[in-house]
């Protein structure tokens, strides 16, 4: 049975700190440059948890199913794992917060570009690159997960996308002074993965 306990224990809130790092990055920078708007940084708040919530509920299917999470794993016990939530249940779980993911993409994506049709696609294309990642790094037999390439994507995402995309929903445009803290976003986002990843 799907409980509120379970997708709260799913969830792992205390990854959420880091998931928003490169947006209040981003924003700070556009802030700096004058192009800031509050109801951007709502949405692509609420956008960028969506998208790391949906993350931890795809890692709590895929490394159950895999039999990943077995007993003797150190980290936070998950829900499948603990028999709180059935895999089918999960499933579920994931359909539904990767559909509210898409929608808060394509709100985020018309609030920002609403003129400029061609841009509003660009970040739809993005917001369903996220989505797919955020699934596939450990669901399927082709999880990137498992082949080493979580650090890849996750410098990518949490990095260079998250700052960089954050800054471009403000200001339309791109500045060159921010790809090093993107960089460092990116770098300290694949620390804390591969601290995770050797405790578990």
């Amino acid at each position: 049975m799907i409980t509120a306990k379970a997708l709260y224990a799913s969830a792992r809130l205390r990854s959420l700190p880091l998931s928003v790092s490169g947006v209040l990055l981003g924003s700070g920078a556009a802030y700096g440059a004058g192009a800031f708007r509050v109801d951007i940084f709502a949405l692509a708040l609420l956008t960028t948890l969506l998208f790391q919530v949906l993350s931890d509920y795809a890692n709590d299917y895929g490394d159950a199913v895999k039999g990943t999470d077995d007993d003797g794993r150190l980290g936070p016990r998950r829900a499948i794992q603990t028999g709180q939530m059935s895999a089918a249940e999960m499933k579920r779980v994931i359909v539904v917060t990767a559909l509210l993911s898409a929608l808060c993409s394509l709100a985020l994506s018309i609030l920002a570009f609403g003129e400029r049709f061609y841009l509003v696609l660009l970040f739809l294309a993005l917001g369903g690159a996220s989505i797919y990642a955020a699934i596939r790094y450990t669901v399927g037999a082709g999880a990137y997960g498992y082949k080493g390439l979580g650090d890849v994507f996750v410098f990518l995402f949490f990095g260079l996308l998250s700052v960089l995309g954050s800054y471009f929903l403000y200001a339309r445009s791109l500045d060159a002074a921010l790809l090093l803290p993107a960089c460092a976003c990116g770098m300290l986002s694949t620390a804390v993965l591969n601290l995770n990843n050797m405790r578990d």
